[in-house]
């Protein structure tokens, strides 16, 4: 097992500048003669400070925009503004929400998810509610009631129809989307369920939890397959996904169960709590590699066959090439804000922050985009579908972007 310490790793010059908008700065520049404030942070440095002014509207509804302060303004359509800060090297595409959904919780929105059709979404509350609901329009269609507490995480299987999910009563539930009926319950965590991974089609199923353990579920019988253990603490965050031919997953010591279906070539990542991204085969059980971070880490998720990415409570987000983690194949850090979701999207991945930040790192040519509504409250998910994205937020509210 290869182990490997990215703690002394600092992000590179690019990546450790900042731009930040007025959360509704949308809303503030169609006023007549409009302002929004917005700056441009190093870290370690002091920001620059400057504004935008509307002189505007155009026929097709987008707005003049002026900017002060040596900051320049590209593109402005109905739902984006580019701006750039030419003295510090750096800009953004700030992408506004195309609708915002107030009436599905009442309460802070702790995680979602999409179907793969895009037409549903599932979500938790602190309120104590799951929801399931229209994804173009925010409707609640049906909840989900059986947890008792807090419900942590929840997540569609591929057939968009089914959800899976993980609470505070350390109990895993598998529910219908089209009736609400909860056939399954997965017992045997000493904590509560922090995060899920489906396998495949979701014969078997993963999960991780406070008590410092994953594990390996087979939904068919609600058995537990397999313990992943030894991870130094509570595991905060999991995925699955196949991993290159080259990585050597181990052998398992003894013969797979046949409820154990498709595990075979998988690979399975950890993001605990004591820092360190773990990895084991799914089959074998078998640790695969160690990466050692420069604190907490909170969610993990594959980018390709090699390309997986990790991000920590120091506000890092560490890119991996697995068949070499000695070193991390990129840093990116927007802030020292803790880092609470990740997901692929198209070839890159899409963050979230507690500072209410949500963004997709620009890439070679590209800028970043980030995406503006949250005033500074933590966006504690976001989930994608095709080109469109939902965050779930503090504020409870869930909102939609089209990028």
């Amino acid at each position: 097992m290869l182990e490997c310490d990215g703690s002394d790793v600092t992000p590179g010059d690019n990546m450790a500048v900042r731009m930040i908008l007025q959360s509704d700065w949308l809303d503030a520049l169609r006023e007549n003669d409009g302002q929004a404030w917005l700056s441009c942070k190093r870290l370690g440095q002091p920001s620059v400070q400057g504004e935008l002014k509307s002189m505007g509207m155009s026929n097709d509804g987008s707005v003049y925009v002026t900017a002060s302060e040596g900051f320049q303004v590209g593109e402005v359509t109905k739902r984006f503004i580019v701006v750039s800060c030419p003295g510090e090297n750096c800009g953004a595409k700030f992408v506004a929400p195309t609708a915002v959904f107030q009436k599905v919780h009442s309460k802070m929105v702790s995680c979602l998810d999409v179907s793969s059709g895009g037409g549903l979404g599932v979500s938790c509350s602190t309120d104590g509610t799951m929801k399931v609901w229209e994804a173009a329009n925010g409707i609640v269609r049906r909840e989900l009631q059986g947890h008792i507490g807090e419900v942590n995480t929840c997540q569609f299987f591929p057939s968009g129809v089914v959800v899976l999910s993980g609470g505070m009563d350390s109990q895993l539930k598998i529910w219908s989307a089209e009736d609400g009926s909860c056939p399954v319950t997965l017992r045997g965590h000493k904590g509560g369920i922090l995060d899920t991974a489906v396998i495949e089609r979701g014969r078997n199923i993963v999960s991780c939890s406070r008590d410092g353990t994953a594990k390996l579920w087979d939904c068919g019988s609600a058995s537990c397959l397999g313990t992943f253990s030894d991870c130094g603490g509570p595991v905060n965050g999991c995925a699955v996904g196949v991993p290159d031919n080259s990585i050597n997953l181990g052998e398992p010591d003894e013969t797979p169960s046949d409820r154990e279906v498709l595990t075979e070539g998988k690979l399975l990542l950890l993001a605990c709590e004591d820092g360190v991204l773990r990895a084991f085969g799914v089959q074998s059980r078998k640790p695969v590699f160690q990466f050692a971070a420069s604190a907490a880490l909170n969610c993990c998720c594959f980018l390709s066959s090699v390309r997986i990415v990790c991000g920590g409570q120091d506000g890092k987000i560490y890119e991996l090439d697995i068949r070499d983690t000695r070193q991390p194949v990129q840093l990116v850090q927007l802030s020292e804000s803790p880092v609470l979701s990740l997901v692929p999207f198209q070839s890159e991945f899409l963050a979230s922050l507690s500072d209410g930040t949500s963004f997709l790192p620009g890439m070679e040519e590209t800028l970043p985009v980030q995406l503006t509504g949250p005033d500074c409250d933590p966006v504690y998910r976001v989930a994608a579908c095709g080109n469109r994205v939902y965050s779930a937020c503090r504020d409870g509210v869930v909102r939609k972007y089209v990028l």
